[in-house]
């Protein structure tokens, strides 16, 4: 008896060790999660509203440019599908486009901050000193203090609030900042962190009034807008939480000079600083997402697509025909399909190359007509719609695609953990989408200006 006893004694000190040791992995995995708590989509006031007759007296004004260029620019308004429901600076609207100061660029900053960053703390009650961690990320625009500072400093946040400013990122910087956040949540587990996001885009600083065809493009595609979204990796708060974050797969493929070159800031031949997009946009977003998904379908398809995908590559391998292209279907594995809304050139190449229906890129497309292109916070607003729309239950999976200059495609793979029906930014014009057209009134009301104007096949697509 006792000499069972004496080899009981360290079993049982070896099993509850590693019961204690699948305890603790089991609660490390539970505590470097990323939830996201809730999230709040910027809505500027009604009076920054651009209307196509507003945008049409903003291109007459500009003393650079002739009918030529209006013409051009026509033609790039009217198929870029935005509505008359999206929104611009208050400098450029009162005029001052040509002009706008810096000033300027930090009145329209705090406008979004003081709305969109409160919004967040009053709806989910947590409050700035609650704050861990704050990443801000706006491509074009960095001033000194940087912008996550002013923030900090606006809502008076902990000394030991680690903050982090992105820039220079583009239109993906999104996703580059939950990057961040899920890297500092594993570092820092098991101690619980609360982390606010925020993306926006400043468009003063980026206002372009000359007649370089490809750096007119942003002119017609880029709005204000931006998103503040709460995550955490508190376990205790997953019961609130909107979704879970499974995934996080980040691309660059800046090496291939095309796509390197395909969204660029430079100096026209009058000087003028602005953003070149090239032709090669929609080629770039296309390669991208496919260097992207490369990694992440492993961990986003089921074993029986994935088997078959290996079993297409085998067959292809081993033929000596001409090669057949192997297709992913990456639906079996995915409910929503949230993308960027960059542009329609961009959504209709995604849309074509990897299986996806008309259905699955619609709310991209309405996000598009309604908000413009709000740079990186623009997968925000088709999330957003989704939720408006009562489309987002329990258990279905969200894969976020955004794509950005340099060229980046990131993604993140969410959970949704309950049912979502919060109508949000979208709340006074749901129900009047999905619109049957998204073509712009710029057609109807200015149509003499497209006589004889026929397309150039060496200008970019939008």
């Amino acid at each position: 008896m006792e000499l069972i006893s004496l080899f009981a004694v360290p079993v049982l000190l070896e099993a509850m060790s590693l019961t204690y040791l699948a305890w603790t992995a089991t609660s490390h995995r539970r505590r470097s999660q990323c939830y996201l708590l809730d999230y709040v989509c910027y809505r500027p006031p009604d009076d920054r509203k651009v209307t196509t007759d507003m945008l049409y007296e903003m291109v007459e004004r500009n003393k650079y440019l002739g009918m030529p260029e209006l013409r051009y620019l026509f033609r790039l308004t009217s198929r870029a599908g935005l509505g008359e429901q999206t929104y611009l600076p208050s400098g450029v609207l009162a005029g001052r486009e040509m002009c706008l100061t810096h000033q300027d660029a930090l009145d329209e900053m705090d406008a979004f901050s003081n709305d969109a960053v409160a919004g967040l703390f009053s709806k989910t009650g947590f409050g700035p000193l609650d704050v861990d961690v704050l990443v801000v990320n706006v491509n074009m625009f960095n001033p000194e203090p940087c912008l996550a500072s002013r923030i900090a400093h606006h809502y008076g946040m902990r000394e030991d609030v680690a903050a982090y400013n992105v820039s220079g990122m583009g239109c993906s910087a999104t996703v580059v900042s939950l990057d961040i956040v899920q890297n500092i949540m594993r570092a820092r587990s098991p101690r619980p962190v609360l982390a606010v996001v925020v993306s926006t885009e400043v468009l003063s600083p980026g206002c372009y009034g000359g007649t370089d065809k490809s750096m007119m493009l942003g002119l017609c595609l880029f709005r204000c807008g931006g998103v503040a979204a709460l995550l955490t990796s508190d376990p205790a708060l997953d019961g609130r939480a909107k979704m879970k974050l499974r995934r996080l797969v980040r691309a660059n493929i800046a090496a291939n000079d095309d796509a390197y070159s395909a969204i660029f800031q430079r100096e026209d031949t009058h000087n003028i600083t602005g953003y070149s997009i090239n032709k090669t946009l929609p080629k770039a977003a296309v390669r991208a997402f496919a260097a992207n998904l490369k990694r992440l379908v492993p961990y986003i398809l089921p074993v029986s697509e994935l088997f078959r995908l290996a079993t297409d590559l085998i067959r292809q391998k081993m033929s000596r025909r001409q090669r057949f292209k192997i297709d992913v279907n990456l639906k079996t594995g995915v409910d929503h399909f949230c993308l960027h809304s960059g542009g329609v050139a961009v959504i209709d190449a995604v849309k074509k190359n990897f299986g996806l229906d008309e259905a699955d890129v619609e709310p991209s497309r309405m996000t598009l007509h309604r908000w413009g292109n709000t740079s990186a916070s623009s997968v925000w607003y088709v999330l957003a719609y989704m939720e408006a729309k009562g489309r987002l239950k329990r258990g279905d999976r969200v894969l976020m695609v955004t794509f950005g200059s340099g060229f980046k495609c990131n993604s993140c793979m969410w959970d949704v953990t309950r049912d979502l029906a919060d109508k949000g930014a979208w709340a006074d014009c749901i129900d009047e989408y999905p619109v049957e057209s998204t073509a712009n009134p710029y057609t109807d009301k200015y149509s003499w200006m497209n006589d004889n104007a026929d397309d150039d096949p060496s200008l970019p697509v939008l």
